[in-house]
């Protein structure tokens, strides 16, 4: 008892204490410690022992197990009443202050602001906002300033807005608000949010700087509307000692944590203020009368302990356990009564292995390890209606070679339709795919420009400069408006080395044909067809590869031709690296068709007696004499390419959708939908290449 009590006008009370020994329990874990609290409340309700509103569990510091209480009194059907209130973010209240401090605090991107205002859906500050406004924004581009918000909406019709109407300027208004920051944060709480969710913004802002939003509503807590007096409780140490209940679950019982240590530094050395007058009431000592208030006024107490925390640090007990005989709770025995129905089929494991979902895991966890080839492998129906819907469509370059070299992963993406998230956040640096894009996007424009006054193989070193640099200046405004790009100082590099690539490219010595006509991504095989116009043919008619079935469709880098149409010059751009074998390449294992695929198709469309010349180009190339690579034999290498393609198509439907020789592949982009064991390919590769016969040969090919 404090000493300030003794001598004043205060009648104190003392009972009996109940006398009762704490049941002691080690645990696996602080999750574990939660699991077996609702084990034991579970148990008490069944059973009659107790009514739920005699029931308590309590932490010292229960804040670390908040989310574990929570979730699994979700699980469990057992409604619990959060003493201490719950997280004010958990609410959808929560979430909208949340996201405006998001906004604040780290800019104004797409994702933040299409976040803030979907949670901001129906309130006064958006009324006349449709919610499908955003289909008027570029997808993929970060948009992380004010000034790209507006180039993005200067690019935008008004007749594509929701009813025709421009609401652009609402979008604006809103934009300058939170483009303040965090000085602007008040100003923000009070104009756009909602009653409720500005009552929380308002105590976040009186709890700390507007830096801190994001932690200062993070700890926020607002009661949780269950009835206290009716439901079992979650609650500190400090407030169960007020209010005892009969039926009590103590835990985290370690060292460190019941009881607690003195949570600040001290200033002050001992010898000059004794630590008694600085702290009269310690938080230790708090802990411990805490401990045997509950313990002496409970009729059942239990008290449990983890023997790791959660990164698997070995944890002491606390010195309050003493000499109290512990039982040791293993985190897979079976439980008298289970705390919820995933624990329940947990524990047992006979009942669950009857469901669909066990035994189809099961199998595939036995077969994964097991050398042969199974349906957990990539083996599918023959004939499969998927499968047969692929081959119907155009396939481009790309697919054929997914379809060539790996034809499990060519089924995840063109059968299945999976796709790769793509970042929405401005990246560090231009990757090479999007940097021969970029190239490639600009040849074209550049191009056009060129053929339009007086022709690509005519023009000057000058005017060749001039449009491209005009090209890259178009380009990098509607790359800027409408995906991510790299930091300024990064992107200015990037587009430099853009205009010097692209100028190689074009001012590459090549023989002039007869009257040359020239034209960048050129289109074939699209069945809508195209908004360009003077093409050399119709982009939507069909180009067959002999013998497959198949169809192709893609954009020719460039394609000169002859006034008669009797010559005609494919180049494919290579905007990476020159290999060193290039001049022996001819398919490549399967990587390299756009030569033999472009010449093929150009000779469909325009005809057989078309003498077709196809070749790779490398503007980086350090040597201009070894950056042209010519396709010698075409037809050979057609003949090589329609073989492959015919015995790949023939495995696929025949049920072969295995694993090829690019699925350990560093960039595969499906490499998660694969069995995490290092060494499932290398055991499942030698019988699956089996399966697969003749469609392996193109892998060895030069």
């Amino acid at each position: 008892m404090p000493e300030w009590i003794t001598g004043a006008s205060i009648e104190v009370r003392r009972g009996a204490s109940s006398g009762a020994s704490p049941d002691v329990y080690s645990c696996a874990t602080p999750q574990h410690e939660v699991l077996e609290a609702f084990r034991w409340m579970r148990s008490l309700l069944a059973s009659g022992k107790a009514k739920p509103e005699d029931i308590a569990i309590a932490a010292a510091s229960p804040a670390d197990y908040d989310d574990y209480v929570s979730a699994l009194s979700g699980e469990a059907n057992i409604p619990v009443h959060f003493v201490q209130g719950i997280k004010a973010v958990n609410t959808p209240e929560g979430q909208t202050a949340a996201a405006l401090a998001d906004v604040l605090v780290n800019g104004v991107s797409q994702a933040r602001v299409r976040r803030l205002l979907l949670r901001l859906d129906g309130a006064q500050s958006i009324a006349g906002l449709p919610r499908d406004w955003v289909r008027v924004l570029p997808a993929d581009a970060p948009l992380s300033t004010v000034g790209r918000w507006k180039q993005a909406f200067s690019l935008v019709e008004p007749a594509t807005w929701p009813d025709g109407v421009d609401r652009s300027n609402l979008v604006l208004n809103i934009l300058q608000i939170l483009e303040k920051g965090p000085a602007g944060a008040h100003e923000a709480g009070e104009e756009l949010l909602p009653r409720l969710a500005m009552k929380l913004w308002r105590l976040a802002l009186e709890d700390g700087p507007a830096t801190a939003l994001p932690v200062t509503l993070a700890r926020l807590r607002i009661a949780d509307g269950i009835e206290p007096a009716s439901y079992p409780i979650w609650t500190s140490a400090l407030s169960l000692a007020a209010a005892p209940r009969p039926f009590v679950r103590l835990l985290a019982l370690n060292a460190g944590r019941w009881p607690r240590r003195i949570s600040e530094d001290r200033l002050i050395p001992h010898h000059i203020i004794p630590i008694e007058d600085l702290d009269p009431l310690p938080v230790a000592d708090a802990d411990r009368r805490d401990f045997a208030t509950i313990i002496g006024s409970s009729t059942q107490a239990s008290i449990s302990f983890s023997r790791r925390d959660v990164e698997g640090r070995l944890l002491g007990r606390s010195p309050l356990i003493g000499d109290f005989q512990e039982t040791y709770l293993s985190y897979a025995r079976i439980p008298e009564h289970a705390a919820s129905e995933p624990d329940r089929l947990t524990a047992r494991p006979t009942e669950f292995g009857t469901m669909p979902i066990a035994r189809s895991a099961l199998a595939a966890w036995r077969e994964w390890h097991s050398p042969q080839i199974n349906a957990h492998d990539g083996l599918v129906r023959p004939k499969h209606p998927r499968l047969k819907k692929v081959f119907l469509q155009p396939m481009s370059a790309t697919s054929l070679r997914m379809l060539l070299r790996d034809p499990m992963r060519f089924v995840w993406r063109y059968a299945l339709g999976w796709r790769q998230p793509e970042e929405t956040e401005e990246p560090f640096s231009l990757d090479p795919m999007s940097f021969g894009v970029l190239v490639h996007e600009t040849l074209q424009i550049a191009v056009n420009t060129l053929e339009s006054t007086g022709g690509l193989g005519r023009a000057k070193l000058d005017v060749i400069t001039q449009a491209v640099e005009d090209a890259v200046n178009a380009i990098a405004a509607r790359w800027e408006a409408e995906q991510p790009v790299p930091p300024p100082k990064i992107w200015r590099n990037s587009l430099d080395l853009t205009r010097k690539v692209s100028a190689t490219a074009l001012t590459y010595r090549l023989d002039l044909l007869p009257n040359q006509r020239s034209w960048t991504e050129v289109p074939f095989g699209v069945p809508n067809g195209s908004d360009r116009s003077q093409l050399p043919w119709d982009p939507s008619l069909p180009v067959e590869i002999p013998g497959t079935g198949v169809i192709i469709q893609g954009q020719i880098d460039r394609l000169d031709l002859s006034g008669d149409n009797h010559q005609a010059r494919v180049i494919d751009y290579k905007t990476g690296r020159l290999n060193r074998t290039m001049a022996d390449v001819v398919v490549h294992g399967g990587t390299e068709l756009q030569r033999c695929l472009y010449a093929f198709a150009v000779r469909t469309l325009l005809g057989s007696e078309v003498k077709v010349d196809a070749a790779l180009l490398y503007p980086r190339a350090a040597d201009a004499d070894r950056a042209l690579f010519p396709l010698a034999d075409i037809p050979a290498a057609l003949a090589m390419l329609a073989s492959a393609i015919a015995s790949a198509r023939r495995n696929l439907e025949n049920g072969l959708a295995l694993p090829g020789v690019d699925a350990d592949d560093g960039y595969n982009d499906y490499a998660f939908a694969l069995p995490a064991n290092p060494s499932y390919l290398a055991r499942k590769r030698p019988n699956a290449d089996k399966h697969l016969g003749d469609a392996t040969k193109i892998w060895e090919a030069p």
